[in-house]
């Protein structure tokens, strides 16, 4: 069925994986279908405990810990009828492998790292992931690191490959605290943080009538 010609270009949220020290794109994840809610919580990173100094109560000693949590759903039926190989041969296999591998060294990494415990190495260096972006939209594109990640395969093709899945990814932001202003993940956060802030003043407001008050005394 075509669509309205007026109609805006629908976007899909996704994930994009860059090389940690080049920034290379390593690779692209859009999601099928954008889910219909996103949820946001954010944590303020106060100076001290509850109780603490009274001269400290309104300090923030860095940027909040902000989790994202997204359900999205995969189907492969579309690109089963339309004879796509990839989906006919691996359903929706490749692109869940996609996702969970984010959180698995490589097997390369892994060999190297065993020869190196081998020959008697004295320190293994942890293996370095990508770093993962989470792209909802050009106001939203932010460094995270994926927390959970929950695959529940709901119908299967005559292999048993997946061919409708339901996904839950829990997303921890990544802030300067975490990445430093040197590191081109953290230039991505504050670039991030930057969007919010010029966001926020939009909606600047000094109008305390809806509020049912005259002001502060």
């Amino acid at each position: 069925m075509a669509s309205f010609p007026g109609s805006p270009k629908l976007l899909k949220g996704g994930i994009v994986l860059l090389d940690p020290v080049t920034f290379a794109m390593r690779r692209v994840i859009p999601m099928q279908y954008n889910p219909d809610s996103l949820t946001r919580t954010t944590q303020p990173q106060a100076v001290g405990p509850e109780g603490g100094d009274r001269s400290e109560a309104l300090r923030l000693k860095g940027p909040p810990v902000v989790t994202i949590r997204v359900e999205a759903e995969m189907d492969a039926t579309d690109a089963l009828e339309q004879g796509d190989p990839t989906a006919m041969q691996y359903g929706l296999t490749t692109l869940v492998a996609a996702l969970e591998t984010i959180a698995y060294p490589s097997s390369q990494q892994l060999v190297a790292n065993n020869a190196l415990a081998a020959s008697g190495a004295l320190e293994i260096i942890p293996v370095m992931g990508p770093l993962t972006v989470f792209v909802w939209g050009a106001n939203q594109v932010i460094p995270v690191r994926i927390t959970e990640l929950s695959v529940t395969e709901e119908a299967f093709d005559p292999n048993l490959n997946p061919i409708r899945v339901k996904l839950s990814l829990s997303l921890r932001v990544l802030s300067v605290n975490d990445l430093g202003f040197d590191n081109k993940g953290g230039n991505l956060y504050m670039v991030y943080q930057q969007q919010k802030e010029r966001l926020a003043g939009l909606a600047d407001s000094r109008n305390l009538t809806p509020l049912g008050i005259g002001g502060f005394s």
